[in-house]
């Protein structure tokens, strides 16, 4: 099991008690694809996987789902969130063993869904009145966050019977930065174009790849990220989505091989579970 470098009440106090970034912001990595985001104006998570839901329910399956990496901390944990982000209905990026707890321990949070999922989310007994919908298009602001909402192609591009996007990726505007998270998504034709029309600071991005015969669903490997990344010349590069579970994960030495082919000005940065890493304007 891969420990994090810092975890419970020291972790906890350290997001949401500790010294934020003026101006600029703190991010740490939470395993997965999910990320805290703290300014000096509130606190922002996205698409958190803390608990072992997963695990559990896929126990006694032919996909067992074992954990690599130990949750640095829990849902319940977090008291102070404004904002949380879910990219898609999946358990690791909306967590049935995360969201309520948070939710119910954050009472001043929200959280901002694709609106496609709407009916998933309730059938979870989170709140509606907690709920935001999202569709590509649409945004949200909250304690000093916006979110701008994108399509995300996991695969394709699904849509309900309303032509929403149930995948969604976000572009986040905080303390002077401009952040893209991708949630799941292939680097799709049109992505680099959308992204590249505007100046940005991180770009967060899967590199786990994908194989459907193994029920591993469409995500960028670490050299579509890297190609990615490349056109759209954002200050850093974080990747995402690995080291989480057993069968569906790659080494993230694959993704700093590839980082070797960045440009001049875009840094790869890899993050260990429970790091503090600030970015400045």
């Amino acid at each position: 099991m891969i420990e994090p470098v810092r975890c419970g009440i020291e972790l906890d106090w350290e997001v949401e008690e500790g010294p934020a970034p003026r101006p600029g912001v703190a991010v740490w990595w939470t395993g997965q694809s999910g990320f805290l985001i703290r300014s000096a104006q509130g606190l922002l998570g996205v698409d958190l996987y803390l608990s072992d839901h997963l695990t559990r329910k896929y126990g006694r399956t032919d996909r067992p789902h074992v954990r690599m990496t130990r949750a640095p901390l829990h849902g319940e944990a977090l008291r102070r969130v404004d904002l949380l982000l879910a990219s898609h209905k999946h358990s690791d990026h909306l967590d049935p063993g995360t969201a309520p707890n948070l939710l119910k321990a954050s009472p001043g949070a929200m959280l901002a869904i694709p609106e496609a999922i709407r009916a998933h989310a309730l059938g979870l007994g989170l709140d509606e009145a907690r709920l935001i919908g999202l569709d590509a298009g649409s945004e949200v602001c909250r304690r000093g966050f916006r979110v701008r909402a994108i399509p995300s192609a996991h695969e394709g591009f699904d849509r309900d019977a309303e032509g929403r996007y149930p995948y969604l990726g976000f572009i986040i505007e905080v303390g002077g930065l401009r952040m893209y998270h991708s949630g799941d998504s292939l680097a799709y034709d049109g992505l680099a174009e959308t992204l590249a029309a505007e100046r940005f600071d991180v770009l967060f991005l899967p590199i786990n790849g994908r194989d459907p015969a193994r029920g591993v669903p469409g995500n960028m490997s670490a050299a579509e990220a890297v190609d990615l990344a490349a056109r759209v010349r954002p200050r850093y590069v974080v990747p995402h989505h690995y080291d989480m579970f057993t069968f569906n994960t790659v080494p993230v030495g694959d993704f700093e091989e590839q980082a070797r082919r960045l440009p001049a000005g875009v840094e790869p940065k890899v993050l260990k579970c429970g790091e503090r890493w600030e970015i400045q304007p």
